[in-house]
C-alpha cells in the first residue's frame, strides 16, 4: 500500500473485446487516484490507441516498467510488452488471447511479490487464451494454481445478493459426480468463513440449493439431495446457520433469496442464471478461499459491442471498490481476531 491506498492491479482482458473499455471508462472517474492506486497492465501503445478510439483523449496515465516509478497520484500503466499489437476490435484472434495472458502473468505476478494489493481482471475468452502456460478454463482455475487456498467462485451484487457454485466450469453432465458429502460441506464452510473475513458479516446465514428439480422430492427425482446435499448440510451446520436444500425455481421465484447472506448453488448456471437475471451490470465476480483479493466484473468479452462506446462500465467499476473493501474488511478480521479478548467466566457472589 501506498500512503494507506490500496494499489489495485488490472488485468486487460482480452484486447478485441470491452475489456480495456471498460477500464479506461472506470478509471477516467474523477478522483479514482484519490481512492487507490490503479496499476494497469498493458502497453503504451494498446492504451494510447484505445483512447483515440474511444475519443477518451482526456485520459493520461503514467508508463513505468518498473514499480519503483510508480505514481500515486495517478492512473498507471505497467508496460508488459513494446511492441505494436494488430487489434481486430469485435474478432476473436490468437492475438487477443496472447496478450490477455500476457498481461494476467505479469499482474499474478505483481500480486505475488505484494508490489499489488489485489487484482481486478478484465474478461478473457477462454478459447484463444489457451496455450502451453495456460490450460485452464478460466481465471479462478488458473489463479487457483498460482496462489494458495482452495477458489470458490462468488458472485455479489451491491443490493446484498451473493451467489457461489459448489462446481465452476464443468460440463453439465459432470455435476452429479463431483458433488461429494465432504466437498459440499466444505464449499459451505469456505462460504461461511469467506462471509465474516471478507464481507464482515458477524453470524452468517447461507441457504443451500439443491440438485435436482424440487431438491429431489425425497428420492422421486435423483437421490443425490437426499444423500449427498442434506448430509452435507448437517456436517457444516456445526459451524453456523446453513438451511437448505431448497428448490431453486421457488426460492428465487419467491424471493426466498432475500433471507440469507449467501447461497450455495450446485452448478454454474443454477446460480449464475438467477443472479444475471436479478442483478446483471452491477454484479462482481469474487474469487473467495485464496490468499489474495480477485474480482472481476460478470460479464465477458462483449464482441459483439467491442469498439463501438457501448460498453457499460459500472460492473467493471464495482468489481474495483469491491476489491478494495474486501481488502480491508480482511485487514481490519486480521487486527481484531490476532490478539482476541480473553472471555473470564464472572461468578456469582453469593
Amino acid at each position: 500500500m501506498i500512503d494507506n491506498k490500496v494499489i489495485v492491479g488490472i488485468s486487460q482482458g482480452d484486447i478485441n473485446g470491452i475489456g480495456l473499455e471498460v477500464v479506461l471508462k472506470t478509471l477516467l472517474e474523477p478522483g479514482i487516484a484519490d481512492i487507490c492506486t490503479p496499476v494497469l497492465f498493458s502497453s503504451q501503445k494498446t492504451v494510447s490507441y484505445y483512447r483515440k478510439v474511444l475519443g477518451l483523449e482526456e485520459f493520461s496515465f503514467n508508463p513505468m516498467r518498473e514499480f519503483s516509478q510508480i505514481n500515486s497520484k495517478k492512473v498507471n500503466v505497467f508496460v508488459c510488452y513494446e511492441e505494436e499489437v494488430n487489434i481486430e476490435m469485435g474478432k476473436l484472434t490468437e492475438v487477443g488471447g496472447k496478450y490477455a495472458y500476457i498481461s494476467l502473468e505479469k499482474a499474478t505476478q505483481a500480486l505475488l511479490d505484494k508490489n499489488i494489493d489485489v487484482l481486478v481482471t478484465a474478461p478473457i475468452n477462454k478459447s484463444n487464451i489457451q496455450g502451453e502456460n495456460f490450460k485452464f478454463v478460466g481465471h479462478t482455475e488458473y489463479l487457483g494454481s498460482m496462489l494458495s487456498g482452495d477458489p470458490l467462485m462468488l458472485m455479489c451484487s451491491e443490493n446484498g445478493l451473493r451467489i457461489a457454485v459448489a462446481t465452476g466450469h464443468i460440463p453439465l453432465k459432470e455435476v452429479h459426480s463431483k458433488l461429494t458429502v465432504d466437498g459440499v460441506a466444505r464449499k459451505i464452510l469456505q462460504l461461511h468463513e469467506s462471509l465474516i473475513k471478507d464481507f464482515s458479516v458477524r453470524k452468517p446465514k447461507i441457504a443451500v440449493l439443491g440438485l435436482n428439480p424440487h431438491a429431489g422430492d425425497g428420492g422421486a427425482i435423483g437421490n443425490e439431495d437426499k444423500e449427498i446435499i442434506i448430509p452435507a448440510i448437517e456436517k457444516a451446520k456445526t459451524n453456523g446457520l446453513v438451511y437448505g436444500p431448497y428448490s431453486a425455481d421457488a426460492f428465487f421465484g419467491n424471493g426466498t433469496y432475500k433471507q440469507f447472506d449467501a447461497v450455495l448453488a450446485m452448478y454454474h448456471d443454477q446460480g449464475l442464471i438467477p443472479f444475471k437475471t436479478i442483478a446483471f451490470n452491477e454484479g462482481v465476480n469474487f474469487t473467495a478461499g485464496l490468499n489474495a483479493v480477485r474480482t472481476s466484473p460478470d460479464h465477458g468479452t462483449g464482441y459483439d459491442i467491442a469498439g463501438k462506446n457501448q460498453a457499460n462500465e459500472q460492473s467493471f467499476k464495482r468489481a474495483m471498490y469491491a476489491a478494495i473493501d474486501i481488502f480491508k474488511n480482511r485487514q481490519l478480521h486480521a487486527e481484531i481476531t490476532e490478539n482476541p479478548l480473553h472471555i473470564n467466566t464472572i461468578k456469582k457472589e453469593r
